[in-house]
């Protein structure tokens, strides 16, 4: 990637910082027919990372973005990658049931997951770190249900498996809060460089400058530069969906399921551990968000909010000037280098819309404040459409969805061998790399300095914590609930919490781990 010039205290327009540090590799206009399995529309973080999915899995794929990849609105984020959703969980828990709930934030998780997965496999270097998330509350006095609240979703969260805890002082900007393990941060224009690489690596095609001018469905194909691309399949990736083939009535009465709102960010330069590298939320509304970029030698700090309406505010300079002033209140001598706005489409239920808006034709939308998340859920969700997979979110985030139904399905049980939920202890924290994960009673194999660790919480608090290698043969052990014992999967050695041996063919007890 080519670092451009960095820019001063005066601002250069309402350049994001994003495309102002990196640079995104140029792609030729669409200038003949083509016939291929699937047919991308928009190069943003939705449509990119579908063409990555399709290509990787051998199918024929053509990307076509009107103007540049990554521009316009992947290039206007603030590059959050959170589960933690703007409707907060308790909100969640109280509209669809708990199940539905965690599905939800299980989808953000395994998203971040996916991105994780595409970073290493392709050595990627795009800033991608896991970092801690903070719900906090807003500058001001703080009332007792305003803390309740922060330690009902603290609970929902834990009892959902996820790595959440209440705590009374958020660091950096103090008050109540809610902090969130396994979040992270990254810089998208870099890590889409890399997935377009990897796309043009497995013979996808992308296309720039050329605007989808028509749809058809018998042969099912879209227009660009005068030229057709025939494909079995159409993905709409173009944040606001375009109509393509679903027919203009469907598409309107869909449009008014949408609320488009405009939100702001502000950047500037701050030395080297002035502020957490974290994620911050307040419960303001609207919300304020704050995170870091590393930056050179300093730390670049990105703050956004004051999310109006798209079109229903005049004095838009206004909002700028306000971020500007709340961020050099908190941080005084902060140098401002950047500012910029971007779009976030709201539903009506809080959910975003993915999945198939016709025959053959998938689209996503109403990614909130969780843009990079959703767009990437989306593309796992609209690939496993496309290949005919089951997928534990379809119906939860279905385009044409009613009212969804309390306690209609168990997500977990009827998914349990899909990929994600086959490591989702590990990714939600529940069996992952925190001891904070393992609560009174409870008996649990995390990651911790570098090795799997059977940790055990008896009801006192006490923490024990022994090999979780079975001596037998070296599978590593399950924790059994009921029995209170750690069971081996393999060959069937039961040990006591504290490792003893219950029944072989293990004869040595499990080794205790020197904390």
């Amino acid at each position: 990637m080519t670092v451009m010039a960095r820019r001063s205290a005066s601002y250069a327009g309402t350049l994001p910082y994003w495309i102002d540090s990196a640079s995104m590799p140029r792609f030729p206009k669409l200038d003949r027919d083509l016939t291929v399995d699937v047919v991308v529309v928009g190069g943003g973080i939705a449509g990119l990372t579908t063409a990555y999915l399709l290509a990787a899995a051998g199918q024929s794929v053509a990307l076509i973005e009107r103007g540049r990849c990554a521009q316009i609105d992947t290039g206007h984020t603030t590059a959050h990658l959170t589960m933690v959703t703007d409707t907060r969980l308790r909100e969640l828990s109280r509209a669809f049931g708990q199940t539905h709930a965690q599905a939800v934030w299980d989808a953000g998780l395994a998203a971040i997951a996916e991105i994780d997965t595409i970073i290493r496999e392709h050595h990627i270097a795009c800033d991608f770190e896991w970092v801690s998330g903070y719900l906090h509350a807003p500058n001001g006095p703080v009332d007792q249900d305003q803390i309740d609240q922060f330690h009902e979703d603290a609970r929902l969260a834990s009892e959902m498996g996820f790595d959440a805890d209440a705590i009374d002082d958020v660091p950096f900007v103090g008050g109540p809060g809610v902090h969130f393990a396994n979040q992270a941060r990254f810089h998208p224009r870099k890590y889409l460089g890399g997935v377009v690489a990897a796309i043009r690596e497995a013979g996808g095609l992308i296309f720039e400058g050329s605007e989808a001018e028509e749809f058809r469905d018998d042969p099912r194909a879209v227009k660009a530069n005068g030229h057709w691309i025939h494909a079995g399949d159409i993905v709409i990736a173009t944040h606001n969906p375009l109509v393509g083939v679903a027919g203009l009535t469907k598409a309107t009465m869909f449009q008014t399921k949408l609320a488009l709102y405009t939100s702001y960010a502000v950047a500037g330069r701050v030395a080297r551990g002035t502020v957490p590298d974290a994620l911050f939320w307040d419960t303001a509304d609207p919300y304020h968000y704050l995170r870091l970029e590393r930056d050179r030698d300093d730390d670049l700090v990105i703050f956004g909010g004051e999310d109006h309406k798209t079109g229903q505010a005049s004095q838009t300079d206004a909002c700028y000037q306000r971020l500007e002033a709340t961020l050099k209140a908190m941080i005084p001598g902060i140098d401002v280098t950047h500012r910029w706005s971007g779009q976030v489409i709201e539903t009506a239920d809080g959910l975003p819309y993915i999945g198939q808006m016709a025959d053959h034709q998938y689209a996503a939308t109403g990614f909130a404040g969780n843009g990079m998340t959703f767009g990437t859920l989306a593309a796992i969700m609209i690939v496993d459409a496309i290949a005919g997979r089951p997928n534990p979110w379809a119906e939860l985030f279905e385009p044409g969805r009613a009212a969804i139904r309390r306690g209609l399905w168990d997500y977990i049980k009827e998914n349990a061998d899909y990929p994600y939920y086959m490591m989702r202890d590990r990714l939600a924290g529940a069996d992952g790399k925190s001891l904070r994960a393992v609560k009174p009673g409870q008996g649990k194999v995390i990651e911790h300095q570098g090795q799997k660790v059977a940790a055990y919480r008896a009801p006192d608090g006490v923490l024990t914590m022994v090999s979780a290698t079975c001596t037998h043969m070296g599978c590593l052990v399950g924790w059994n609930d009921a029995e209170r014992t750690w069971d081996c999967p393999c060959h069937g050695s039961r040990f006591t919490a504290q490792g003893a041996v219950i029944s072989g063919p293990a004869e040595k007890p499990l080794p205790e781990f020197d904390a």
